[in-house]
């Protein structure tokens, strides 16, 4: 079965071109990074050869390289630009490289937008060598729900009906299981959550603008979005969603994810049955027949 088709790749590609042309708007990037030194400190190991896949700008790339962990780094960059830097020009969707080359594999900002994630995920899993590691962040769950429901209640209310402005995010509960469906062992998710706060609505339009995510769903509407139901749509958004001092929340919600390529040195679940030890003496409890009340 092939996935279905969600966003516009090549619109997705030309929103980012624009930004990067325009002066991208790096300060979710930046928050991605700076947790990525937290994430993988614990990580004590060196990596040869690393992976950079479609992170929008090289200060992945560049971080990676100056980290003391890594010797060398491949960037496979997603939309042409002043920020482009060295590396490979390609789609996160179809890595052009052969399996098992990577010792480690990092993806910030960038798989929100793939139409098939499990794919994606398969291809980074085998694009890894043995007990290589993957560590990815890209934007999920709550992410932009501000700015669905003000869209979903202007249309509503002067045009009749809704059409898709805010993409689909994946929920992190959904992510550990494409991840081991990807064939990773040792697979985490959790979510970071990150609130973002403007003096206007219009100050989150120019950033998403600015970072390249605007609506670029292959079930838009394609004829531009009404004068009338936008400032309808940023009038409910500054009545709903305003803090006392007047300015407006936005949220987005870093995903993470990481995972290993199967090797026999990692740790294993043991089989069913195999314990030495009963629950209730490691507990420390009175251990009850199925069926049976405990005694008061």
């Amino acid at each position: 079965m092939t996935a279905p088709l969600v966003f516009d790749r090549s619109l997705v590609r030309c929103r980012l071109a624009r930004a990067l042309r325009g002066g991208y708007a790096d300060f979710l990037l930046r928050r991605a990074i700076d947790d990525l030194d937290d994430r993988r400190g614990p990580v004590l190991r060196h990596f040869p050869l690393a992976l950079d896949v479609g992170t929008p700008t090289a200060a992945l790339t560049q971080w990676l390289a100056a980290s003391g962990r890594v010797d060398e780094v491949v960037r496979l960059a997603p939309a042409d630009g002043v920020h482009a830097g060295l590396g490979v020009l390609g789609d996160a969707e179809s890595l052009p490289f052969a399996p098992e080359r990577f010792d480690i594999v990092v993806s910030l900002l960038a798989l929100q937008s793939v139409n098939d994630l499990p794919g994606a995920l398969i291809q980074v899993r085998r694009a890894l060598k043995p007990d290589g590691l993957f560590l990815g962040a890209l934007l999920g769950g709550a992410t932009l729900h501000e700015l669905r429901h003000v869209f979903t209640q202007a249309e509503t209310e002067l045009e009749g009906g809704v059409s898709p402005h805010v993409a689909p995010f994946a929920d992190v509960s959904d992510l550990g299981g494409l991840l081991q469906r990807a064939g990773f062992a040792l697979p985490v998710t959790d979510v970071e959550p990150v609130t973002v706060r403007y003096a206007d609505p219009f100050g989150l339009l120019r950033d998403l603008r600015a970072m390249g995510l605007t609506n670029a769903l292959l079930d838009r509407r394609k004829a531009p979005l009404r004068r009338a139901t936008l400032l309808r749509a940023m009038e409910i958004y500054a009545q709903r969603f305003a803090d006392a001092d007047g300015r407006v929340r936005a949220t987005f919600d870093i995903a993470w994810l990481s995972g290993w390529a199967l090797h026999q040195s990692q740790q294993k679940a043991l089989r069913p049955g195999s314990a030495q030890v009963r629950l209730a003496d490691a507990l420390g409890a009175e251990e009850h027949k199925a069926g049976k009340a405990p005694r008061r």
